[in-house]
């Protein structure tokens, strides 16, 4: 029997318009209301994932991409997942949800006081997705600064949090209905902050938590896994899905946690995975043999993707050229200039594009189409060569798609011993601990 991994999703395109350009449109949900939403997380909860996580954009962008990125919703709009969180905690019982938070953009006093509130009103099933995009700044009328000092400044806005949330202490609050002894001033840390991003004085006007709120963290620079390894209890890992890339990758996270005296036991990594789980074989082998000759409008697609994600417009550039040195601003993080370019930065753009529309087979560890026994495999393998925690799907939050992409996945992770059956009491940070 192989090992249990931890599972989670990854609702890659926030609270916006689930399934706008597919046929599950059709449906005939509102994506503005919670009623989607609550129907998905609830089967996610069915399926025995972990946590659902939303990822989220403040911005719709810059102004010379901002048709690009909303012309067909890609990139926007978005609503605020924070708000939509109570919602799906009412919906469901044990699964945890991390809604997406700009650090800096939410002032860490009112940051702290809104997730403890949510921590309480969910019984610990809140988590917080941190990014440190800095190209949101100019909407609050903040400076945009380069990506290393954005980390910085993460780096203070989350020891804030954690000290606002501690400051009431073992002893503050006594809650004796005795003699209504609510709590003891004295015991509270009345601190007083003065740093390089943020002034704040505590303590923090919420009830104290039996532990923090679950902190996850993107990212994959130098400087990212640091923060994951310091600050982080999931690390959202965009990386290849080989054994070898993974169990590299892990050890890069698991030595930051090290540095920052921790160990692999305080954190998991979690490997973003976007699988398409068809019935066949040949099935798989139809639409993967069908990507090798990509349209014009697969290109399109891909460009407008790769635009919208790094916010600079590639469909402006020669497709028959390389991508020009400088094209990329200091918004765009290394990890995602990687996923573009590979390792073959001066190939011309076309066949950048044509690597990205072209599928692959995950029964010979091309890609992720393939059967769900095929994909059970691959997950297996994982966990057994390269001592992966476990996986986080991605894809939109609609209940065709969560469906479609678990109905028949789930029995098989299940059959393998791979996926749990029943939860644990404590919340989110049992279920990623619990094993």
């Amino acid at each position: 029997m192989a090992d249990l991994q931890h599972f989670g999703y990854f609702f890659s395109r926030g609270f916006g318009p689930q399934a706008w350009g597919r046929a599950d449109w059709d449906w005939g949900h509102d994506w503005t209301k919670p009623d989607l939403y609550q129907q998905s997380v609830r089967a996610l909860e069915q399926a025995g994932m972990d946590l659902v996580i939303a990822e989220d954009a403040i911005s719709l962008g810059n102004p010379s991409t901002l048709d690009l990125r909303i012309r067909q919703a890609y990139g926007g709009p978005k609503h605020d997942p924070l708000l939509l969180a109570p919602y799906l905690f009412a919906a469901t019982s044990h699964i945890g949800i991390a809604p997406t938070v700009n650090a800096g953009m939410t002032p860490p006093y009112l940051a702290a006081r809104q997730f403890a509130t949510l921590a309480h009103l969910s019984s610990g099933r809140l988590g917080i997705n941190v990014v440190t995009d800095t190209g949101s700044a100019r909407h609050a009328g903040l400076a945009p600064l380069p990506h290393d000092r954005a980390y910085d400044r993460a780096e203070e806005w989350i020891g804030l949090l954690r000290r606002l949330w501690r400051s009431w202490g073992d002893t503050g609050y006594v809650g004796d209905p005795s003699d209504w002894h609510f709590a003891d001033g004295d015991a509270l840390d009345a601190f007083h902050h003065e740093g390089e991003h943020f002034t704040v004085d505590g303590p923090l006007n919420a009830l104290p938590l039996d532990s923090d709120p679950v902190v996850v963290s993107p990212g994959g620079s130098g400087r990212g896994l640091a923060f994951a390894g310091t600050h982080s209890d999931v690390q959202l890992a965009l990386a290849p899905l080989s054994a070898s890339a993974v169990r590299d990758y892990r050890a890069r996270v698991v030595a930051a946690a090290e540095e920052a005296g921790r160990s692999a036991a305080d954190l998991r990594v979690l490997f973003v995975l976007k699988p398409e789980v068809v019935a066949s074989a040949e099935e798989a082998d139809r639409i993967v043999s069908a990507s090798r000759h990509p349209s014009d409008a697969d290109l399109r697609a891909a460009a407008v993707a790769w635009s919208s994600d790094s916010e600079t417009d590639l469909l402006a550039l020669d497709l028959d050229a390389p991508i020009p040195a400088g094209t990329f601003g200091d918004q765009v993080s290394a990890g995602t200039i990687r996923g573009l370019v590979g390792d073959t930065p001066d190939a011309p753009l076309r066949t950048l594009l044509e690597r990205k529309a072209r599928k692959g087979r995950v029964s010979t560890r091309e890609g992720f189409v393939g059967t769900a026994d095929e994909l059970a495999d691959f997950v297996e393998e994982l966990g057994a060569d390269a001592d992966n925690d476990g996986i986080i799907f991605s894809g939109d939050l609609h209940p065709a798609q969560v469906y479609r992409m678990f109905g028949d996945l789930v029995p098989v992770l299940r059959r393998r011993g791979l996926l749990r059956r029943e939860y644990g009491a404590g919340g989110i940070r049992a279920n990623l601990f619990d094993f």
